[in-house]
């Protein structure tokens, strides 16, 4: 990984996805409630395991990925955001760089979301080459259909991904004042 970028805000401090954040993964990833809207199916060990492989082969591979997203005073897991590039067999095709979120159930619902997607797409927008990165969201994820929106994201349509209807949205990179 040649770039470790650590983010913080108010709140939260995100730092890439690593070896040591595989329990507190495990733990969000075998919650039926947190996989409800994603796969709708509760990860294995072993899946756990491939996945976070797969979090840190980004950052090594291309230079972006997963953040994990802790509490700034506590270190308390609150769950991950990225941006992401998993080349998904999807109908139509992502073609920009896609954010993806989720926040561990005793966190939802108290702005985590917002803060730590808010940090990673300045950040995508300051470093990434793309004019503007994407998201899918099950139509029925009405939680982070709101917290899309709130950070900018538009409906773009819609696309099949594994059998199921999902929705697009993309988001146009913001550039701000002296960057």
């Amino acid at each position: 990984m040649t770039d470790s970028p650590v983010l913080r805000t108010a709140r939260l401090t995100l730092t890439p996805v690593g070896v040591e954040d595989l329990e507190d993964l495990c733990a969000v990833w075998s919650d039926a409630d947190f996989v409800r809207h994603i796969n709708g199916k509760p990860f294995t060990a072993e899946e756990c395991w491939f996945r976070l492989l797969r979090d840190i082969g980004h950052w090594a591979a291309i230079g972006y990925g997963n953040w994990a997203m802790r509490h700034a005073e506590t270190g308390a897991f609150v769950g991950t955001v990225g941006i992401l590039d998993f080349r998904r067999d999807i109908v139509p095709p992502l073609d920009a760089p896609e954010l993806g979120w989720g926040v561990a159930p005793a966190f939802q619902g108290q702005g985590y979301g917002v803060e730590g997607v808010t940090a990673a797409l300045a950040w995508a927008d300051a470093r990434l080459p793309q004019d503007r990165t994407v998201c899918i969201i099950a139509p029925d994820n009405l939680p982070s259909l709101r917290l899309a929106g709130r950070v900018g994201y538009q409906p773009r349509g819609e696309a099949l991904y594994k059998g199921q209807t999902i929705l697009l949205l993309e988001r146009p990179r913001v550039t701000r004042a002296g960057a």
